[in-house]
């Protein structure tokens, strides 16, 4: 049954980072994350763009632009990628040469809304356009 709150057939489908470094970006996300090319284009101006499956129905796009520069403190957060390997996916990121930027570690969030308890494992990460990455691993969500 389809909740009525929700947008019918709605859910995240995919999160869009800028890169001024295409193939080390490409490479970062299929080899280190196992992430999948799914579909490649290219504009007029020779700039490039793809989404990559991360699993589950979500993509990552990315878009190349070679004048990038990424903003201080932008306005996105962070990304979160689910895994059920948080210790091994830290070691393949580091080994990658990312910043880990915070270790694999377990923590409790005390929820508000009667839920109760949520034991969580996360990691954070520099990915390689600076963006910052979690690793979240847990039963709940």
């Amino acid at each position: 049954m389809t909740d009525p709150k929700h947008t019918p057939g709605a859910g995240l489908h995919h999160v869009a980072l800028k890169t001024n470094s295409w193939e080390a970006s490409l490479a970062f996300y299929k080899s280190v994350l196992g992430f999948t090319e799914k579909i490649l284009w290219a504009y007029p101006d020779g700039n490039r763009a793809g989404m990559v499956d991360t699993g589950g129905g979500n993509y990552l796009e990315i878009f190349e632009d070679r004048n990038y520069i990424p903003a201080p403190n932008g306005a996105l957060l962070h990304l979160a990628l689910r895994t059920n390997t948080i210790d091994a996916l830290v070691s393949r990121i580091r080994a990658a040469g990312c910043k880990i930027t915070v270790e694999p570690k377990d923590v409790t969030i005390k929820t508000t809304n009667g839920v109760g308890p949520v034991p969580i494992r996360i990691a954070f990460f520099e990915g390689p356009n600076g963006e910052i990455w979690e690793l979240f691993q847990n039963e709940l969500t």
